[in-house]
């Protein structure tokens, strides 16, 4: 039996972030999951429990990138996970870097002006960080989810996630230059040498070479 590995994007992106990542087939089922519009008033852990509906096997490996894995840490509440696998994230938001604390406290995060944020370059800067410029045109494919009801819903969800204790036995897989969520922040994690936040597309080669025996590992 394959063992069926689900994997959630990160904030806004699509799953042509994971283009590059492959599996070995005889081992492993890769399902690509895809942001939805948020109902209204909707919760993370609602929209957790929505999301689930699409995980259609029993005992899945769940991998969320950035929000993604944040997302997976609510969805393996409702459903029982084989392992979950954080990739450019965090376990807890006592990980969250200063300026992400500073716009919970203050809400701040209000003023980001989301409808501008659909313009690809500022949504590429939130998402990804600063180091994206050059290659803007070769993000516009990784960006797909520029609604702005699912942006306004995504950043607050993200600045105020509830979860101020680690779950227990989250993999967690982190870029040692991430500028999202800088690593001085982060406790219990495997560094990726060079990874930044987005390494899930220009740290392919380790994660393909890591990700099995992540997975495989009791």
């Amino acid at each position: 039996m394959r063992i069926p590995v689900y994997f959630m994007p990160g904030l806004a992106a699509s799953t042509a972030i994971f283009e590059n990542i492959v599996l070995p087939e005889d081992q492993f089922e890769m399902v690509l999951l895809e942001w939805k519009i948020p109902l209204e008033k909707e919760t993370l852990q609602e929209y957790a429990k929505r999301m689930c509906g699409d995980v259609k096997h029993e005992n899945p490996v769940l991998v969320g990138v950035s929000f993604g894995g944040i997302l997976v840490q609510e969805m393996s509440e409702f459903i029982s996970a084989r392992k979950v696998i954080i990739i450019s994230s965090v376990k807890s938001n006592k990980e969250m870097p200063r300026r992400m604390k500073f716009a919970k406290k203050t809400l701040a995060y209000k003023l980001i002006p989301t409808g501008l944020i659909s313009n690809i370059e500022a949504l590429a800067k939130f998402s990804f960080g600063e180091s994206i410029n050059k290659r803007l045109k070769l993000y516009e494919k990784f960006l797909n989810m520029r609604d702005k009801k699912y942006l306004d819903w995504a950043i607050e969800n993200v600045i105020l996630w509830s979860r101020s204790k680690p779950k227990e036995d989250v993999v967690h897989v982190h870029g040692d230059k991430d500028e999202v969520f800088p690593p001085e922040y982060i406790k219990d994690y495997i560094p990726v040498p060079g990874g930044t936040h987005v390494m899930i597309i220009n740290k392919f080669k380790w994660l393909n070479e890591n990700l099995p025996k992540l997975i495989l590992e009791n």
